[in-house]
């Protein structure tokens, strides 16, 4: 063999040729005892008794005088034969020879039994005309079988271990696999590590809108890559900042982007993980977390759903003294400003409830900051659009600042759901491009639900949804304060047998007028009811609901009431969620109740005034709703004329479409 080919076999080592010597294992040893076991018991143990029947012993062995004695085994119902030693070489075929044979000793051959006092007559039978000094007594004995008294015993117990090792296995890699797999380990910490090799591909540029909030959360990456910067002059680097806001709007989405930009280790966990069955695992495995960040300082470390654990102490319906949540949020509080030092540790921590978090995890020196990430306005939600429009083949000369108007309230996560069920609806048709009209029927399935044409529907409860539908649609377009009017529909999505679809205005604050406005507007279907058929039906549950929760809001909490003036009773640090009383007294009570019904009347009334005068466009306008089934904006100001329009709506469609026209979204095809 060559030197070359010496070093590449694998039985050689790369030094001096040497062969690899395989590496000692202790099983070799337990399997190498087992197989000698095993052939001892064949090579000197010989054959077993072999089986035969008492008609063969009867006839034959007992015939012939070939049987020396008769062993009856009482505990396992079985008689043994032993031959005389002269008569063996008859049954040599079967008792075999050499070392596989029966051992001349015997008992070479047994057969069972039913009952000893059968088994007694039948031999006494069958020697019935045999000489008394040739006849064959049978033996009594009680043979313990060892194995099945050993499995008895030890049997149970196995069973128990290896349940106890399954279970513990379990909680194991439930709660602590990552480190260790094994029980000890439960109190790990489970965050997931990002570094530059497992980083996410998420940067800044993949978060539309949000600019504020980005800024934000630019700055903390930029304290980790250029501390020096803000050192030398004195200043300390920030210990935590909060994403606070409403689900869906890219809290999570900026901590991945972080994640991506950040040249440091990144942390992931959510708040849930910390919480466990065992009692002090959540403090544990916060201790853990913190002491692997020091390790890798600098890092940052990001919990979302932080409310899991940050709940405000003494607030939790909980009526136990030591409550596992709190000893784990009293743990994240030492770790992030306690006695020891925390040097080069971030913590990033998102939440949409943020105001029943704890007062201590709130205070300068945790968290610093609170970064609000709110739902995007129209310019953010172009944005949006123009990202998630990206994958998808869109039609030529697509209006994308259109698809912003339609969506007022949406969040991130709904205008992503927007652009994907549109492609699956334009798929579904069998478009080679995803088309105008497919977005507008992903809006409104997301919003109404899927349509339901082969509902049945009576022509009477028909007409009277289109008269509920059209009068909604009349009031709102007459009122200068409600908000304008997009699409009618009958046609059932849900559960709901009709809906109308508008365009609220992009507004921060809202005045009594704009308030009682769209009240009038929501009675408006039940007021139509009353006045063309001079009946009502349950199909205005859901508007009874509404402004009954508005007048109420504006009541109790704006001090829009007349009789209560300036007071609010709104509750803005969440205490009273766990209460059973009321902040006012039931006098006042009375008051609120007497203010809503008031305020619901005078909306109810003037609805019906407004379609009192405007009968004529209104049954018109009704008519045709039967007759498409769908009407637009277009088909109400063919009816009652232009709308009168705020001017900040003016202002704000205008500056949209300047900035459409000067920054053209490409169209993919």
């Amino acid at each position: 063999m060559a030197e070359n080919e010496r070093n590449n076999d694998p039985l050689f080592g790369n030094d001096e040729g040497k062969p690899k010597m395989p590496k000692f294992n202790v099983y070799w040893v337990y399997i190498i005892i087992i197989i000698g076991f095993f052939m001892l018991q064949y090579f000197y143990s010989g054959k077993n008794a072999q089986v035969t029947t008492w008609q063969e012993v009867k006839n034959q062995m007992l015939a012939n005088d070939e049987v020396s004695k008769l062993v009856v085994v009482r505990n396992l119902g079985k008689v043994e034969v032993f031959l005389k030693e002269d008569k063996l070489a008859k049954y040599k075929e079967r008792l075999g020879e050499g070392f596989g044979a029966v051992p001349k000793s015997g008992p070479h051959f047994y057969f069972t039994i039913g009952s000893i006092e059968t088994f007694e007559r039948q031999l006494s039978e069958a020697q019935a005309n045999v000489e008394e000094s040739k006849k064959i007594y049978p033996e009594y004995l009680e043979r313990p079988n060892y194995w099945s008294d050993i499995l008895s015993w030890v049997l149970p117990f196995a069973i128990l271990i290896a349940i106890w090792i399954f279970i513990f296995r379990r909680i194991s890699r439930g709660a602590g696999g990552g480190a260790g797999g094994n029980i000890f380990s439960v109190g790990k910490s489970k965050a997931q590590l990002f570094d530059k090799e497992s980083r996410p591909k998420v940067d800044f540029k993949d978060v539309a809108g949000l600019e504020e909030a980005k800024i934000e959360v630019m700055e903390i990456v930029d304290f980790l890559k250029n501390p020096k910067k803000y050192t030398e002059l004195g200043g300390k680097i920030p210990k935590g900042a909060l994403l606070v806001g409403p689900p869906g709007t890219g809290k999570t989405l900026l901590a991945k982007a972080v994640a991506g930009e950040a040249n440091v280790p990144f942390f992931s966990m959510s708040g849930s993980e910390f919480v466990e069955m065992f009692v002090g695992v959540g403090a544990s495995r916060v201790r853990d977390l913190f002491r692997q960040a020091k390790e890798k300082a600098p890092c940052i470390v990001f919990i979302d759903e932080i409310d899991a654990i940050g709940r405000a102490r003494g607030k939790n319906p909980s009526f136990s003294g030591n409550d596992e949540r709190e000893n784990t949020l009293n743990q994240l509080l030492t770790e992030m400003d306690g006695f020891a030092s925390n040097q080069g540790v971030i913590i990033l921590a998102a939440t949409n409830r943020a105001d029943i978090l704890d007062r201590a995890l709130l205070r300068a020196g945790r968290f610093d900051r609170q970064i609000h990430v709110e739902l995007p306005d129209l310019k953010e939600r172009l944005d949006i659009f123009k990202v998630h429009l990206r994958p998808l083949k869109l039609e030529e000369n697509l209006d994308i600042s259109f698809l912003a108007k339609q969506t007022p309230g949406f969040s991130g996560a709904d205008i992503a759901n927007v652009c994907n069920e549109a492609a699956l609806i334009a798929a579904r048709k069998n478009k080679k491009f995803v088309e105008k009209q497919d977005f507008l029927d992903a809006i409104d399935r997301i919003i109404g639900g899927l349509e339901k044409k082969n509902k049945i529907i009576s022509k009477e409860e028909r007409r009277t949804i289109a008269y509920h539908e059209a009068g909604h649609a009349t009031v709102s377009w007459l009122l200068e304060h409600a908000n304008p009017l997009l699409k009618v529909s009958i046609i059932p999505r849900g559960r709901s047998l009709g809906a109308a679809w508008y365009l609220p205005e992009e507004r921060q604050i809202t005045t009594t007028e704009q308030l009682f406005d769209e009240m009038c507007a929501t009675l408006g279907g039940r007021a139509a009811e009353e006045v063309n058929f001079n009946r009502i039906s349950t199909g205005a549950l859901s508007d009874l609901e509404r402004v009954t929760k508005q007048a109420y809001a504006m009541v109790a909490y704006f001090g829009m009431g007349k009789t209560l003036g300036n007071i609010s009773y709104y509750d803005s640090t969440g205490q009273a969620e766990f209460t059973f009383s009321k902040p006012y007294s039931e006098k006042t009570a009375e008051q609120i109740d007497a203010e809503v019904k008031e305020l619901i009347d005078n909306a109810y009334e003037r609805a019906k005034q407004i379609l009192t005068e405007n009968h004529d466009g209104h049954v018109k306008l009704a008519e045709l709703l039967l007759e498409r089934e769908v009407i637009y904006s277009e088909d109400l100001e063919q009816i009652f004329g232009p709308r009168k329009t705020l001017s900040r709506e003016q202002e704000l469609v205008k500056e949209l479409d300047e900035e459409a026209h000067k920054d053209e979204p490409k169209t993919n095809q």
